[in-house]
């Protein structure tokens, strides 16, 4: 008899198992999935502006392009791409030209070049603009300024606007970091929402509108997913990743970029842009990879695993450089608390580098990267040697409160018993132990 009672509960232990991964793995419908079940009748009658790039695709990889200019009823007429163009050619920060789009004949308006906010020519012929654009859920990237400059153009020309709504890759749950200063408002911060925001375009587009970050409000439309939850990261989604820009390869470089985006800026420190691993590296050729390893590794950061490396950079501008430093592994993406660690990776290599990254940083990568920080609180911090951990402590109270003026523009309800979010000293990095102590590294070392 307990045989066969144990038989039954592992039958039905293991059933439950099953759906659970069948939950999991259920796949999701984006905002042009559930439009195109709907026979794109919000958009029926229509001339259209599309504001899309590479990413913009259904679930099947098809693009949101190609469906607008075949769907019935719907009169394609323009498309406006964001930074790095509509086909994702263009690097970080280069304009890019408005051009007739030579495979469909339509415009292509840009909104990096000489405009970052539709004008009234472009929209002249149009009734609506259609947004299908995939985010990475940080404030300083910068296609959400294009949404909401869209929106508010949008609205000032009298044209409806449509979000087809998309994952965050980071998922809806965590909202971390730096608050922004209205001071350092700019293109790579237009937003009054901290650095990890926590929301989808969808549920964001009607933040900016509801709380009047823009001068005027459209008349607007979200398609929202189907299958969405909360806790979702991109690879429970069940969907294809087309990077959304040159240096946003796959899903996981959504964390890399929240973990070392602000490396960029600093002084004589690469984040791994310029090789196969943009984000996911921190180096210098001054650094001693196992001492910064050993570094990062007392901090016991959960989810994480940081493993000494040297790398050089693609081109010439790499060569004769060895990179010494760490490569960021995701063990476990949910727990890993994406701000603490960025601000001990930025504080860590400022102090094996007697402080030359931020100290030694030209004053406009200084003012940049204190636009992406969204103030100049980090820097000044980490100049005058006072703690980080305070420093991100402090926000704390922003965080709460904007945690609750968020709640009334959700889509998708609040997760219940996600897991938890990691924290400082919870965790060991695995190997710790066996890293051995750093030795002298010649000046005119090899490549190893």
């Amino acid at each position: 008899m307990t045989r066969f009672i144990g038989f039954w509960c592992g039958f039905f232990f293991l059933i439950s198992l099953f759906l659970q991964a069948l939950q999991a793995a259920a796949p999701v419908d984006l905002g042009v999935d559930v439009l195109a079940e709907r026979q794109f009748r919000e958009l029926q009658g229509k001339r259209v502006g599309l504001i899309t790039n590479a990413s913009g695709v259904n679930k099947h990889g098809a693009s949101t392009l190609d469906l607008l200019l075949h769907a019935p009823g719907v009169r394609l007429t323009a498309i406006l791409a964001p930074e790095h163009g509509l086909y994702g050619t263009s690097w970080a920060g280069e304009k890019v030209a408005s051009v007739p789009d030579p495979r469909t004949g339509l415009p292509i308006y840009s909104l990096f070049g000489e405009t970052r906010k539709p004008t009234p020519e472009m929209l002249r012929d149009l009734d609506a603009l259609v947004y299908d654009v995939q985010d990475i859920g940080c404030r300083s990237y910068t296609y959400i300024s294009t949404l909401g400059l869209a929106m508010e153009a949008a609205a000032e020309n009298g044209k409806e606007f449509f979000v087809l709504d998309r994952p965050n890759p980071l998922g809806g749950v965590r909202c971390e970091g730096m608050p922004l200063d209205s001071r350092f408002r700019s293109f790579v911060g237009e937003w009054d929402v901290p650095y990890v925001y926590g929301l989808t375009a969808g549920e964001l587009a009607k933040m900016i509108s509801g709380e009047q970050w823009i001068s005027k409000r459209p008349a607007l439309t979200v398609i929202p997913m189907n299958g969405w939850r909360r806790e979702m990261i991109w690879e429970d989604t069940g969907l294809l990743w087309i990077p959304p820009s040159p240096n946003i390869p796959e899903p996981q470089s959504a964390f890399f970029y929240v973990l070392t985006g602000l490396l960029g800026e600093a002084s004589g420190v690469n984040n791994g842009v310029g090789t196969p691993l943009p984000f996911a590296l921190v180096g210098s050729p001054d650094l001693d990879p196992y001492g910064f390893v050993r570094a990062m590794s007392r901090s016991r950061i959960a989810g994480v695993v940081f493993r000494p490396t040297w790398y050089r950079l693609f081109g010439k501008e790499g060569r004769g450089k060895i990179f010494g430093g760490l490569q960021i592994h995701l063990r476990d993406p949910r727990r890993v608390p994406l701000i603490p660690t960025a601000l001990t990776l930025l504080e860590e290599v400022n102090k094996a580098l007697n402080g030359n990254p931020i100290a030694g940083m030209p004053s406009d990568n200084g003012l940049m990267f204190d636009k992406l920080c969204g103030g100049d609180a980090v820097r000044l911090t980490l100049q005058q040697g006072k703690s980080i951990k305070e420093l991100w402590e402090s926000w704390e109270s922003y965080l709460e409160e904007y945690r609750t003026r968020r709640k009334k523009y959700l889509l998708y309800p609040e997760a219940a018993g996600h897991p938890p979010l990691g924290e400082m000293g919870s965790e060991g990095q695995p190997g710790e132990g066996a890293i051995p102590k750093a030795q002298p590294v010649p000046a005119n070392r090899k490549e190893p």
